[in-house]
């Protein structure tokens, strides 16, 4: 089975084409432009590059959050326009475990982080068991400070991941004894990620419904925000509807 995956749930734009046993062709960048701009041009070189022709495309895998709800929303609306268009099966991945899967190392607790701006981070973590991913915490949101703190507390070799490592992690923060910062090549998502984990979850079964299938965001938008402080008087309207 050859699939495209696409992750657009940070700054970083990646897209793959890939099966079980071959990554046959992947874009990964972090530029100034916007995913709008970007995402349609590297899926069209992407396959491309792959040698395959949409037709023969057999899945589609997209990394749903959390993340940006702007990219998510890119995203994932790129990919059910596209699964809908070519009556492909369409299955979103969480983007926190699918950082996980760029660090397949037994013995230690993944901790994959993202940015979830004011100094907080979603996180989750994960340990490889028997070649399996197990999820070891359902996803949170946490003060960078608390979650390093709270790793220092395990009695365990701890690996960070995500893209908070390099902008606010990396040399601003003291990381306990028994934590460890993935290499800069491996924190970032990647879209060959997406579709092994894509793949797995496909091969059992499991689909998405292209019609209501929508991102994770676990809190809620900066606007919704904003927008709750400027209309008080609409806080709680709807509860009971």
């Amino acid at each position: 089975m050859s699939i495209l995956a696409i992750d657009t749930a940070t700054q970083v734009s990646s897209v793959a084409v890939a099966s079980e046993k071959r990554l046959f062709a992947e874009l990964t960048m972090q530029a100034r432009l916007t995913h709008s701009e970007t995402l349609l041009p590297h899926i069209e070189q992407v396959i491309r590059m792959a040698g395959v022709k949409k037709k023969e495309l057999e899945g589609i895998a997209v990394s749903i959050g959390p993340g940006s709800f702007t990219g998510l929303r890119i995203g994932l609306a790129t990919a059910k326009s596209m699964a809908y268009a070519l009556g492909l099966p369409l299955v979103g991945v969480s983007t926190l475990e699918a950082l996980a899967w760029h660090y397949p190392v037994p013995g230690v607790r993944l901790m994959p982080l993202l940015d979830a701006q004011k100094g907080n981070a979603y996180r989750q973590s994960f340990r490889w068991e028997q070649g399996k991913l197990q999820v070891l915490e359902d996803i949170s949101v946490e003060s960078l400070p608390n979650i390093l703190a709270s790793c220092g507390e395990l009695d365990e070799q701890i690996i960070l991941l995500g893209d908070v490592i390099p902008q606010k992690v990396a040399g601003k923060l003291e990381l306990p004894g028994n934590v460890t910062l993935a290499p800069a090549h491996t924190v970032m998502p990647r879209a060959a990620c997406v579709a092994m984990l894509g793949l797995r979850e496909l091969a059992a079964g499991h689909e998405g419904n292209v019609m209501d299938m929508e991102p994770v965001y676990i809190r809620r938008s900066e606007a919704e925000v904003l927008w709750e402080k400027r209309h008080p008087e609409a806080k709680g309207e709807g509860a009971g509807l």
